[in-house]
Order: structure tokens, then sequence, then C-alpha cells
């Protein structure tokens, strides 16, 4: 009886063989036409051991980087350093290190000619949803709030993904995966929520409101801050936290604070305390919030320092600043 064995094929099964012989047989026959048995007969090895390295057809491509992905897993939900966004950049850039060129960067090379489109884009998105879980989890214990958690999440399971893709189309045996995952690090870090240095990981300013209902409406659907988070407690307690976007705690002295309000009003003094929203149309805002209930207290108006600044009292008594940068002439 012959052999279908390849002359010369290692009869011990290891991870390179097996996998080796199903990359031959996906541009061979296609990804679909091949079975677990083409692959376990090609590579001279049984059925059973096959299941000692592999969980299916498509664990052969993506075991390499799984191992990396569980590793950045426990990595994160051990971690408690205070610095969650450093964390997360050493935890995702740890994955491209010795990472050498395997079957999921040869597939990713040709993946038409393996009828493997639709199997790679199912199996990357399962892998960027375990990316973006346990950075979100990480990010969140940090002190980012959910929302952001999230979004961060998503973007690090993107950029990951995105660089193992650039990494095998810019030729994977002759450049590191380190370098692509850096750029796409880069790229992600911007959306984590929580800043890279510092002690404080968010500024949020507590308003308290009589009007609850009114103010929440207000701040939220007239002004334009997405509701981020939102919570009651007994005896009828309830609390709502928007997001404002970037957040900076600005610190003037008495003579500052007299030559803004000389800028920005004829006359007016700023409370100790007063909000400064960025926005793309100062005029066009002003319109939207006098019309939403609050008082103009100095109608928009272009400063020295090319911004157009005007003032308003909005609910819960808070005093506003809304301005919009115009940038170099």
């Amino acid at each position: 009886m012959s052999s279908t064995g390849r002359v010369g094929r290692p009869k011990a099964s290891s991870r390179e063989t097996l996998a080796e012989a199903a990359c031959e047989l996906f541009l061979e026959q296609g990804f679909e036409a091949t079975s677990i048995a083409d692959i376990t007969r090609r590579a001279g090895v049984s059925r059973s051991s096959f299941f000692n390295y592999f969980a299916s057809k498509s664990d052969i491509l993506w075991a390499g980087l799984d191992e990396r992905l569980a590793g950045l897993e426990r990595r994160l939900s051990a971690d408690e350093d205070a610095d969650a966004a450093a964390s997360v950049r050493a935890g995702v850039l740890e994955i491209g290190k010795g990472f050498a060129p395997d079957s999921l960067a040869l597939a990713a090379v040709n993946a038409t000619a393996m009828g493997l489109d639709a199997e790679l884009a199912r199996e990357a998105a399962m892998r960027r949803s375990r990316i973006a879980r346990a950075v979100a989890e990480r990010l969140a214990r940090g002190g980012a709030d959910r929302l952001h958690a999230e979004v961060a999440g998503a973007a690090w399971g993107g950029a990951v993904l995105a660089a193992v893709e650039a990494w095998a189309h810019d030729g994977a045996g002759v450049t590191s995966l380190d370098r692509f995952l850096a750029r796409a690090a880069d790229a992600a870090a911007v959306t984590s929520g929580i800043g890279p240095s510092g002690t404080v990981r968010q500024l949020r300013v507590v308003v308290q409101a009589s009007e609850f209902d009114e103010a929440l409406a207000f701040y939220r659907d007239v002004v334009g801050m997405p509701q981020a988070e939102a919570y009651e407690a007994e005896g009828g307690a309830r609390v709502a936290i928007l997001d404002a976007g970037r957040a900076t705690l600005e610190i003037a002295n008495a003579a500052q604070v007299r030559f803004i309000d000389a800028v920005e009003t004829a006359g007016g003094t700023s409370d100790r305390i007063r909000l400064g929203l960025e926005v793309d149309d100062t005029a066009a805002m002003v319109a939207q919030l006098e019309a939403g209930g609050a008082e103009v207290e100095a109608s928009a108006r272009e400063t020295p320092w090319r911004s157009v600044n005007a003032r308003l009292r909005g609910p819960a008594g808070l005093q506003l600043t809304l301005f919009q940068e115009l940038g170099p002439e």
C-alpha cells in the first residue's frame, strides 16, 4: 500500500507541519473544500493528532495570534498600574515581540486565492471583540467612563487587527509586526479616555440643580452634551453625567479675569467659577441656547486671540462662555 503522505515529510505531528499542509491545500482547492481529513493526510498524521494542536480548520490560521491575545487578556485583567492607558499600550506592543510570519500572514495575503475572504473577516471580528472587551475593562478600572472605555476598546481592537493585516501585506518576512503595532497604537491611543501622564484622570464639574429635569434637558439636549451615565438612589437621589469632550482646568488671577471681562462683555463680571464650552459656531449656539432658556449676558464677539466668544447664564445658575476657535488668519 502506498502512503498518502509526501515523501520526506516528518511523521511526527507538529503545529508547523499541520499549518503548512493546510495552507498548501487551501491554495490548491480552497478553504471550504478542504477537510480536516485532507489536512491530516497531507501532513501524514492521524486525525486525533490534529486536535492536539487545533480546535478547527480556522484555528490553524489564528492559533499563533490567539496565544498572544490570551496573554494580553491575562495581563490587562491582573494589571493594577495607575496608568491604565500606558498599560494597554504596553500590552498591545507585547503582542508583536518575536511574532514570526505564520499561516495567518500567508492567509491574509492570499485570502481570495484560498477562498478565505469571508472566513477571515468573520474570525477577525471575533478577535477585535476580544481585544475591545479586555481593553475597555482595564480602562474602566483606571477611571475612564463607560462610553469612552468602550470606544477606546473598539479602537484598540481595530488597531491590532489592522496592524497584522498591514504587516502581512507589507511582507511579513521582511519587516516586524512591532513596527506596525507601534503605529497603530499611536492612532488608537487618542481614544483611551484617560491621559498617559499625571495623576488626575478626569475633570468632572459637579453642579447642584434644584430643577433637575430642566437643567438636564438644557445641557444634554440644547447644549448637546451626550449623557454618558445616570444613576438613581434612595430618597429621590438622581445624577446624570454628561460628556463635554476634553476637560481642562483654567486658573486665572484677578487681573486676567478683569481683562477677559473687558474683552467678552460690556461691563459684565465673571463668577468665581465659569464654564467655557468650545463650539463650532458661537453665534448660532447663542441663538440655540437662548431659545432653550438661557439668558444672554454678552453677545458673540471676536477676541484679539482669534476666537468668537459669548457669555450666557444657563439653568442651575451656571455662567457659560461659548468660544469658537477661528485659527490663524
